[in-house]
């Protein structure tokens, strides 16, 4: 069984053979795609340089500060020792900061009352709005026998 696209008396086909013309258009693509210079966009950015010089003083974190009163009453900033008179202007400058951010205060069970009350009332006067107790699970044994001096 032969096959014949044209028709019985000879006569020459009237379609075109595509192949050729395509095979020919994709060469060219990809012959067009490779001259194409890389196009790349540079966006100049001043990145921040690292200070090597020492903090004098705790930094002020702008989302969370932890205050706390170790066992030798040493008031403590973010883990650094400070007197009452700057922690007054650490919480003005956290006052002044946009949100505020949130004091968290955590007095060693061992340390004095007279210290916490000062403290508190440096805080108080300082008009904190972002404020609370953390390590009050620490006081959960208050007043049992495992807690006396020997």
């Amino acid at each position: 069984m032969a096959m014949s696209g044209g028709s019985d008396d000879g006569e020459p086909m009237m379609e075109m053979n595509t192949t050729p013309l395509i095979d020919v258009l994709l060469v060219l693509l990809i012959m067009f795609i490779i001259t194409i210079p890389v196009q790349t966009h540079a966006v100049k950015i001043d990145l921040p340089v690292a200070d090597d010089s020492p903090q004098d003083q705790p930094l002020i974190d702008p989302v969370k500060n932890r205050l706390g009163i170790t066992a030798t009453n040493q008031v403590t900033w973010n883990g650094s020792e400070v007197t009452l008179n700057q922690v007054k202007q650490y919480l003005a400058q956290t006052k002044s900061m946009v949100p505020e951010p949130e004091l968290q205060f955590q007095p060693d069970p061992l340390s004095a009352y007279l210290t916490t009350d000062r403290t508190l009332a440096v805080i108080k006067d300082s008009q904190v709005t972002k404020f609370g107790f953390v390590g009050n699970e620490q006081y959960g044994s208050f007043n049992k026998a495992s807690r006396l001096p020997n």
